[in-house]
């Protein structure tokens, strides 16, 4: 049976199955949390396309901290490792 994870985690079950996988309770949440959660995304631009306030916003959205202090360099490595 699957733990229910309060008002922190829509998705319990996928939450769950990720941190059987061996994610970390934080990017567990995060994709059980997504609005569209398992579905395949569309097509963006690569981050060198990307503007240093794109980059910023994506990673605000996402929760990325320490991202106000981070160069575009920097926050292209936050959002591919994240």
């Amino acid at each position: 049976m699957t733990k229910n994870h309060g008002k922190s985690v829509k998705n319990d079950d996928q939450y769950e199955a990720l941190r059987d996988e061996g994610a970390s309770k934080e990017k567990a949440a995060r994709i059980a949390n997504a609005d569209k959660s398992g579905e395949k995304g569309g097509k963006a631009d690569p981050y060198e396309k990307w503007t240093r306030g794109e980059m910023y916003d994506k990673a605000a959205e996402i929760g990325i901290e320490g991202r106000s202090k981070m160069t575009k360099s920097q926050l292209k490595a936050a959002l591919r490792s994240h």
